[in-house]
């Protein structure tokens, strides 16, 4: 096993980057800014996929794939899409490497191998996805073309942090055409409410559904949706965004359909995703200075099963009762595993399993045998108790369920012990030094106050809540006329 991690009151950064690389979720390549996700935490994310797959197909999405290529002229053919990404792109220059004739043993890139066209490694998929949606859009019988990819994207990231800001990242996409805006609309909020229905359902994670501000709209939206969660450090993480595009890339890209009426007409468009950041809201929301503390709904095993032993002997009667204990759970529908190595003695593999987030481990030696019992150690609380045979899935099956729910609402409570509504900047500045969390604060809506406060604090405004009420105040950076307050935050 790995060395102790660092306590997340020492040095929470540590604290994660170490959790990350000890309990084998992924490590750092050898390409700078990027990472290997590892067995155990593709399968993490493999299950993410699953759900949302399902969810986005329930909702009336399809699949399908586009290039990882994009040619220079339809990157900028919508203007605000192509500056808010260019300083983050890697672009293809040539297509063929040679021989060095200065030395045979080093390949250099062909001068005479230069592509007509620079091609973009997409940072998003828009552009070439709307030049295609032009060819495939003719009538308001298209419409709605609903679609999500599955894909990577590279955005040339300085600083980099595993799972949490990578060059490349694994993600979903979805790009939808409407035919009218309340159409677009309504899915840009259905998205986003879809978004909020995971985060809560399998990660356990609480999040706070709201609009972006115009400086933090995603590049090429008129409207930004989000959902906001807090980690165990009082910093925001933006966990999912579905944007409303306006017909901003339909005129970038002229795709026009016949309405119903037998008129020309742009339609109108949604994007929408999450990305392998969830990981890291999975990992800082619950997770303690043990290591790894998974909700059941998502993780690789919810259930673990450990013998132990002396003996060949004793190792036989207990994989005997193991085995038949690993039918009778899968039958309900739960995931296990049982670890017969006999490599690694007990409390290797309990320290092991404690640090990957298993819910739940079941310890079975000769004594357990003998009395019909199994040991039963929940992960979230630590706590262990003894289980008559007869009853453990039974048990195993209201403990997974009372995990899930305890998890969320633990992290659900230090949410909310950390929203601290403030009136002044002096105010501010110490909840924001001393406690961290989010801010409800009043603001005056405009960019300049927004860059100020941000300037000065490195707080930002995360969104404005779906649910704000309409509250008369006053500005606390300008003191000028406020009509809501939003949240404030620093952020990951």
């Amino acid at each position: 096993m790995g060395k102790k991690l660092t306590k997340r009151s020492e040095d929470y950064s540590k604290w994660y980057n170490e959790l990350v690389v000890q309990a084998d979720l992924a490590e750092n390549s050898a390409v700078r800014g990027c990472m290997v996700i590892k067995p155990y935490g593709y399968a993490i994310w493999e299950k993410m996929q699953a759900e949302l797959d399902r969810m986005f197909k329930e909702t009336g999405h399809e699949n399908a794939y586009f290039p990882l290529f994009v040619p220079k002229s339809l990157f900028e053919a919508e203007e605000k899409n192509a500056e808010g990404f260019a300083k983050e792109c890697a672009v293809v220059t040539h297509y063929r490497l040679k021989t060095d004739p200065e030395d045979s043993s080093k390949l250099i890139v062909d001068p005479n191998a230069k592509l007509e066209e620079e091609l973009i490694v997409r940072p998003t998929s828009e552009a070439i996805i709307w030049n295609t949606y032009k060819g495939w859009i003719q009538s308001y019988r298209d419409l709605p073309l609903l679609i999500n990819q599955w894909a990577n994207v590279v955005r040339w990231e300085m600083r980099t942090r595993l799972f949490l800001r990578t060059a490349e990242f694994l993600w979903q996409e979805g790009h939808t055409a409407h035919a009218t805006k309340e159409e677009a609309l309504e899915e840009a909020e259905l998205m986003n409410n879809v978004y909020a229905e995971f985060a809560e359902n399998f990660l356990a994670v609480p999040v706070i559904k709201g609009v972006k501000t115009e400086s933090e709209r995603f590049a090429g939206a008129d409207e930004t949706y989000c959902i906001e969660a807090l980690m165990q450090d009082g910093k925001a993480l933006q966990a999912g965004t579905s944007h409303f595009l306006g017909q901003n890339f339909a005129k970038a890209f002229d795709v026009k359909f016949t309405s119903n009426q037998g008129k020309q007409e742009h339609v109108w468009a949604t994007s929408w995703g999450v990305s392998t950041r969830l990981m890291g809201a999975l990992i800082m929301t619950h997770s303690d200075d043990q290591g790894l503390v998974l909700p059941p709904n998502l993780a690789p095993f919810q259930v673990v099963i450990v013998p132990i032993y002396k003996n060949q002997e004793q190792l036989d009667a207990i994989s005997q009762v193991a085995n038949e204990l690993v039918q009778d759970l899968k039958l309900h529908g739960v995931s296990v595993k049982f670890d017969n190595r006999d490599t690694h003695k007990p409390g290797w593999k309990f320290n092991e399993y404690e640090l990957k987030g298993v819910p739940l481990r079941i310890g079975i030696g000769p004594k357990d045998l003998e009395k019909r019992t199994v040991e039963l150690a929940r992960r979230d609380t630590l706590t262990k108790e003894f289980v008559a045979k007869e009853t453990v899935v039974d048990t195993v099956i209201t403990l997974l369920k009372e995990i899930q729910e305890n998890l969320y609402n633990k992290a659900r409570d230090y949410r909310d012990s950390h929203i601290t509504t403030v009136d002044n900047f002096e105010d501010f500045k110490e909840t924001l030094d001393t406690k961290g969390g989010f801010i409800s604060a009043h603001w005056d809506g405009t960019t300049e106050t927004e860059d100020k406060i941000k300037e000065i604090t490195k707080a930002t405004i995360r969104c404005i809540p779906l649910n704000a009420k309409n509250e008369e105040g006053i500005c606390v950076y300008s003191g000028k006329k406020s009509l809501r307050r939003v949240l404030f935050a620093k952020a990951y």
